[in-house]
């Protein structure tokens, strides 16, 4: 496949490209900066040197996936540029199915049985900081749902997202998930895997899947 990574130098993208690298796909990196990419890259992938807000449907000409792992920096209060994106993206991409269109969202929007996470990682000490990013990424998924006329699929980490490499995982769709010592973890690299095995043998449409280490 032909496959476009928006924000491919952070810890989800980067995680992505080079999974997708390693399984022979073509990879399209979208990125502020060229340089770091290629430090990152070197020529195994082609460069965009763009602003996310900038891309043009003619950036994304031939590309059969578009992944969005577009993040903002924590504590600057600019998370609703997620819902921003999402809605570019989507409004590019009307009435058609190709490219397949992938959204990394937050945990916050998983359910537990006390309610959505989101609602109690609010209650937590200074998340005034921070709380921002996952009530936006609950927003976009919400915003997603609605989309009927487009090709999407939405991700979601566990509760803790390291930086880390693949390992067997465990697939969900809407609740947050646990292991036997109930932790709730998913590493970059996992979820990379996930991801990329979801895109090559497809199950899920116009819906958002989670997934942790196993």
């Amino acid at each position: 496949m032909k496959i476009g990574i928006i924000g491919a130098t952070g810890k989800a993208g980067s995680k992505i490209t080079q999974e997708a690298l390693n399984r022979g796909h073509q990879v399209t990196v979208l990125v502020r900066n060229a340089d770091k990419a290629k430090k990152m890259f070197a020529d195994t992938v082609t460069v965009i040197e763009k602003n996310a807000f900038d891309l043009t449907k003619q950036d994304f000409a031939g590309l059969d996936v578009i992944v969005n792992a577009f993040s903002v920096p924590v504590g600057k209060h600019l998370a609703y540029r997620h819902i921003d994106l999402a809605a570019q993206l989507i409004q590019l991409f009307r009435e058609t199915d190709s490219p397949r269109l992938v959204f990394i969202l937050g945990g916050g929007s998983l359910q537990t049985k006390d309610g959505l996470l989101v609602d109690q990682l609010q209650k937590m000490p200074n998340s005034e900081g921070w709380i921002d990013t996952p009530q936006s990424q609950l927003h976009e998924l919400n915003f997603l749902r609605t989309v009927t006329n487009v090709n999407w699929v939405g991700v979601s980490p566990s509760e803790n997202f390291v930086d880390g490499p693949k390992t067997a995982y465990v697939r969900g769709s809407d609740e947050l998930l646990f292991d036997e010592n109930n932790k709730s973890e998913v590493s970059s690299g996992t979820m990379a895997a996930a991801i990329l095995d979801e895109l090559e043998k497809p199950s899920i449409h116009q819906a958002r899947f989670t997934v942790r280490n196993k």
